[in-house]
């Protein structure tokens, strides 16, 4: 698996050239299907089969490739860091200009947001006003336990799946609204996760995240309770559509088989067992994913 990786990022360096392949690399385009995966449940949760072409590809260009990629750009230009990050293996060294090159494709991506919806357009500015806060000093709320968490709540858990409704002009409705509370407690879930396995890259750096503060035991704890007011929510939102609420025994179940077994063994597990644990929630959350959508369909 990891060979084959890196054998494709050999063959897309023939293609972008040495100099611009580390600025790929850096938007993360391994997290793209799962972002557009979270981004398209909301747009598919509004209008079904009848999702609009044309606005669906410029909504995602705005918000997965121009928003999420400049948000990971942006934070691996101040970053620094030296081992394996999400979704990037082997990181290479952040090139000279990553800093300019992640501001323009956050200010693009607010720009063409102008053209699409008006509620697309201030969920995506709010995200993009969120992504220069988490990572930009003297801010940087990445740093501070709790804002941390939040940031990551609202911008991927809530704000995703409502931007994708959003991009479709319907308004709102109980349902979409207790679905995208439900991702937001369920990305408080999944956030942990992303930290543990690099507990002591951020411990070099000084910064104080969420899992430092609690601890890897106590973390995990809140990753549980997290998930378990996620499915509430969900519950909510099933039921406000008049929709059988029991098939979320499925979400729960792919949840619990990840976390039960790190609570009870996360301090015999080494950082690469942790990261593969977050791989583990990653396909957790495509489950819930699936189990919404099926369900929840128009």
């Amino acid at each position: 698996m990891g060979a084959a990786r890196f054998r494709l990022r050999r063959a897309a360096e023939r293609v972008f050239g040495p100099r611009a392949m580390p600025y790929l690399l850096h938007l993360r385009p391994l997290e793209w299907p799962i972002m557009t995966a979270h981004f398209l449940l909301g747009a598919l949760l509004a209008t079904g089969r009848g999702l609009p072409l044309k606005p669906s590809l410029l909504g995602w260009l705005v918000f997965v490739v121009l928003l999420n990629g400049g948000t990971l750009a942006i934070n691996s230009a101040f970053d620094q860091d030296e081992g394996d990050i999400g979704y990037l293996k082997s990181p290479p060294k952040p090139p000279e200009h990553l800093l300019g090159f992640s501001t323009a494709l956050l200010a693009a991506s607010a720009g063409l947001g102008w053209f699409l919806p008006r509620p697309f357009f201030w969920i995506n500015l709010a995200c993009v006003a969120m992504s220069l806060l988490y990572s930009v000093p003297p801010v940087r709320l990445k740093a501070r336990a709790g804002w941390d968490l939040l940031v990551n709540c609202l911008g991927f858990g809530m704000l995703t799946p409502m931007a994708g409704w959003a991009l479709t002009g319907r308004p709102f409705n109980t349902g979409i609204l207790a679905v995208s509370a439900g991702f937001a407690c369920l990305f408080a879930t999944l956030y942990p996760m992303t930290q543990i396995y690099q507990v002591a890259e951020d411990q070099r750096r000084g910064d104080r995240t969420l899992v430092i503060r609690l601890g890897i035991g106590s973390s995990l704890f809140l990753a549980l309770v997290a998930m378990l007011l996620a499915h509430a929510c969900f519950a909510g939102g099933l039921l406000s559509a008049k929709r059988p609420v029991l098939p979320l025994l499925l979400s729960a179940g792919a949840w619990l088989a990840v976390l039960v077994p790190w609570m009870f063994r996360w301090r015999r597990r080494s950082d690469a067992q942790h990261e593969a644990g977050m791989y583990q929630g990653l396909a957790a959350w495509a489950v819930t994913d699936l189990v919404i959508l099926f369900f929840l369909w128009p």
